[in-house]
């Protein structure tokens, strides 16, 4: 099973790692088939280098020091193997808030739907996804969110009995945003995912997740898995939290891609993001998610989640969701996909290369320890704030 990292030649890609010499973690850039400490006063971690007016340009006349080879780095980074006498990635943001947005894909509404009525028992989901889309059809492709054709869905949906709260996200005027994890609290390529391990029910999913500065600005791109429970969430939406937030649940990578002129928020709109899950049982699931098919763009769930109602004065990493759930089959017929330990997960998009994990129990991967206020005294330490 592959752990490549498959980055494009092109681009400015910039994130963070962790080296032998230094206490705090270093914000790094690719350069050809390097990657290069770019740390320094004027941008000492990577909330610093996205707050700056022209990111790229600072990035591309940044003096560093020489880590190594990306490929090299990229094989130290896989958990199994890491030697911490010599650097491995971390995930590329730090102090940004760690937001989500949910049912951002009216193609994939359904499985919310089913997730909620089958209160968390797969078996019971087939005869409901059968059920649903008998009611309102499964090409819901075309339907713009808090639209009059939006609502005369929901007047059917509510006049059978059948109204959810994710179909009030999915198909109404109001986003759903959610924090995925605290600051600091994320992970990158070839790091531990985890599970809570009370589910038995649960699925990678592939997104494309922006960057934007505290003043709103979307100033770059990466991949996430936004690791989620689905018997969890099934039971009551108001476990929300227990089926998102957990140890190393939040994956983020390899590499943030800045703006520029060959690459931006256009590209991220026409995006194909794919999902490859192998596990050490044989079985292999693979997907792919259009984000011309996202209901809701980019900017306006930026705009739903910071704005004049609420700042994040660090900027903001947001998930912008996914059109994948699985429903292969993994072992008794109708019980659908379910991850095992062990499972390689693999996000992909060509313009953002890879971001692979493996699958761990949050009780088995490392303890989130360090921490915004671990990172500062760090800093100062170094004389770098």
């Amino acid at each position: 099973m592959s752990f490549a990292i498959d980055l494009p030649q092109d681009g400015v890609f910039v994130g963070r790692a962790r080296t032998p010499d230094r206490a705090h973690p270093v914000v790094v850039a690719v350069r050809g088939s390097e990657i290069v400490d770019i740390t320094a006063r004027a941008a000492p971690t990577v909330r610093d280098l996205c707050e700056l007016e022209d990111p790229t340009a600072y990035v591309a006349g940044a003096e560093g020091r020489s880590l190594g080879s990306l490929s090299e780095i990229a094989a130290n980074s896989v958990a199994a193997r890491t030697d911490p006498s010599r650097p491995f990635l971390l995930s590329p943001v730090d102090l940004q808030a760690v937001k989500a947005s949910g049912v951002t894909f009216v193609v994939s509404l359904l499985e919310r739907v089913i997730e909620e009525q089958a209160r968390g028992d797969p078996g019971k989901a087939e005869a409901i996804r059968a059920d649903i889309a008998g009611l309102i059809g499964d090409d819901l492709s075309t339907l713009k969110p808090g639209s009059p054709e939006a609502m005369a869905i929901k007047s059917k949906l509510i006049e059978r009995g059948a109204w959810s709260q994710y179909l009030e996200v999915g198909i109404g005027p109001d986003a759903e945003i959610f924090t995925k994890c605290q600051p600091m609290a994320s992970v990158g390529f070839g790091a531990d995912v985890g599970l809570h391990p009370v589910s038995t029910w649960n699925n990678p999913e592939p997104e494309v997740a922006v960057i934007a500065a505290s003043d709103g600005r979307i100033v770059g791109a990466t991949l996430g898995n936004d690791v989620n429970l689905r018997d969890v969430e099934g039971r009551s939406a108001l476990l929300l939290g227990k089926a998102k937030d957990n140890n190393a649940s939040a994956s983020l990578g390899p590499f943030i891609r800045l703006f520029d002129a060959g690459y931006s928020l256009a590209d991220v709109k026409q995006a194909i993001v794919g999902l490859r899950v192998e596990g050490e049982d044989g079985f292999v699931l693979e997907g792919e998610s259009s984000m011309a098919e996202i209901s809701r763009s980019p900017e306006e769930l930026v705009a739903a989640a910071m704005g004049d109602h609420h700042q994040y004065p660090d900027g903001m990493v947001l998930y912008l969701g996914t059109m994948f759930a699985p429903v292969k089959d993994r072992g008794e017929a109708g019980k659908g996909f379910t991850h095992k330990t062990g499972d390689i997960v693999t996000i992909s998009s060509e313009r953002l290369g890879a971001l692979v994990n493996r699958v761990e129990l949050s009780t088995g991967c490392p303890a989130w320890r360090y921490s915004a206020s671990h990172l500062m005294r760090d800093l100062a330490g170094a004389g770098l704030i």
